[in-house]
């Protein structure tokens, strides 16, 4: 606070001192953020959702989320071991086979390969060398009535052509569901 003047004439003849704020006075926006970057010499750490940019099959850093700006998504993945769920099991929305059901908040960038491993983390089956987890989109149509269509699959013990297959590249809209087939 500055003050304006020694002292200020009020309408009635007293005088009194007043204070403003000035721009000098307060103190930054950001005020104990980054704090960690700058122990780090200004180098900011990624995040667990962070990956590196990269010019790929499907894209690379120019068509990045930014997710520190943008709200994360509820995406209900329904799992089962060895095959998936039949489209029936979808077929009335609130009875879906909810003990398989695995939620997850997340951005339309998210890839396939984080779906995995965040799959990882509660599906011991899809812990295995050898296991294979293969994604489907499940949506309605203009009709109303369910469908089902392939997104991809991602193996535990190697990389293939659909690891890096973000969820925004198919059809799929916020409210869509997953259907997870593991094979261990």
């Amino acid at each position: 606070l500055k003050p304006l003047g020694p002292q200020a004439a009020r309408t009635d003849g007293s005088t009194h001192r007043s204070f403003t704020d000035t721009p000098s006075a307060m103190p930054p926006a950001d005020l104990g953020r980054g704090t960690a970057a700058a122990a780090l010499g200004g180098v900011r750490r990624p995040g667990p959702y962070e990956r590196p940019g990269g010019s790929g099959r499907y894209g690379g850093r120019s068509n990045r989320l930014d997710r520190s700006q943008t709200c994360p998504f509820l995406l209900r993945v329904f799992h089962k071991i060895g095959n998936h769920h039949s489209l029936e099991a979808f077929a009335v929305r609130g009875k879906e086979p909810v003990d398989d059901e695995l939620q997850v908040y997340t951005w339309p960038d998210v890839t396939l390969r984080e779906l995995a491993d965040l799959v990882k983390d509660v599906a011991p089956e899809a812990r295995t060398p050898t296991a294979r987890l293969h994604f489907r989109l499940i949506y309605p149509d203009k009709s109303g009535k369910n469908v089902m269509t392939e997104l991809g699959e991602v193996s535990t013990g190697k990389r293939g052509p659909d690891d890096l297959k973000p969820l925004s590249t198919s059809k799929f809209q916020t409210g869509d569901l997953l259907d997870l087939a593991i094979y261990p």
